[in-house]
C-alpha cells in the first residue's frame, strides 16, 4: 500500500484541500500522513483518514522527514508558498534533501502533484511496492 503525505503553507492550504478531494478516489485506501492543520482541514473536506503530525514550523516537517529516512513514505505533495518567507526553512530544505537521498518523489506544486497522483491512479508506482517488497531486514 502506497504512502503519500501532504504539506501545505498557510497560503497554500485551501489548494491542497481542493487537490484532495479532487482526486480522493486515489487517495481512498492509501496510507495518508500530514502535519497537524493540513491533514485536520482535509479530513473535514473529505472521507479520508489522515495520520496527523505536528503544525510543520513546530517540528511536523522533521517527522515526515523521519519516515522519508526510514524508507517508510513513497510520496509526498509539499505546497510550498515560494513568495513568503518561512521561519522554519532549514526544516523544508532538510526535507527536500531527504527525498533526494532516498529517492522519494515529492511534488512542490500543483501541477507537479497532478502529474504524480494520475502516475498513482494508473499503476505507474509499481516499483515502489517492489523497493519495499525485496527491502534487506535490518537484521540481514
Amino acid at each position: 500500500m502506497l504512502k503519500i503525505a501532504f504539506i501545505a503553507h498557510d497560503r497554500k492550504k485551501e489548494e491542497m484541500v481542493n487537490f484532495v478531494t479532487a482526486y480522493e478516489n486515489v487517495f481512498t485506501g492509501l496510507e495518508l500522513y500530514s502535519t497537524g492543520t493540513t491533514g485536520q482541514r482535509i479530513m473535514e473536506a473529505t472521507k479520508l483518514k489522515i495520520n496527523r503530525f505536528m503544525s510543520g514550523p513546530l517540528g511536523g516537517d522533521q517527522q515526515i522527514g523521519s519516515l522519508v529516512a526510514q524508507d517508510e513514505l513513497d510520496l509526498i505533495i509539499f505546497l510550498r508558498d515560494p513568495l513568503m518567507a518561512q521561519p522554519h526553512e532549514p526544516d523544508i530544505t532538510a526535507l527536500l534533501r531527504l527525498c533526494d537521498v532516498y529517492g522519494i518523489p515529492v511534488a512542490t506544486n500543483i501541477a507537479t502533484a497532478e502529474i504524480l497522483v494520475k502516475a498513482i491512479d494508473r499503476g505507474d508506482f509499481g516499483w515502489r511496492e517492489l523497493v519495499h517488497k525485496y527491502k534487506p531486514g535490518v537484521d540481514e
